[in-house]
């Protein structure tokens, strides 16, 4: 049977912490950001745990 291969689209989406937590950036923070407010733009910039609804999809799409 063949090698299973990454995703190549969540290689780069998600990164693998230490503790085995999936980490991802959050959307909504590439245009139109003159309607937003400062501190929506603030939250915006840090990453964040994928929710446990995605966590079997993203886990397989890394690890198969």
């Amino acid at each position: 049977m063949p090698k299973s291969k990454t995703h190549s689209g969540a290689k780069k989406r998600y990164k693998v912490t230490g503790s085995g937590l999936i980490v991802r950036e959050k959307a909504y923070r590439s245009h139109i950001l003159t309607s937003k407010t400062r501190k929506r733009k603030r939250a915006l910039r840090k990453a964040t745990v994928v929710d446990s609804a995605n966590l079997a999809l993203v886990r397989a799409q890394l690890l198969r």
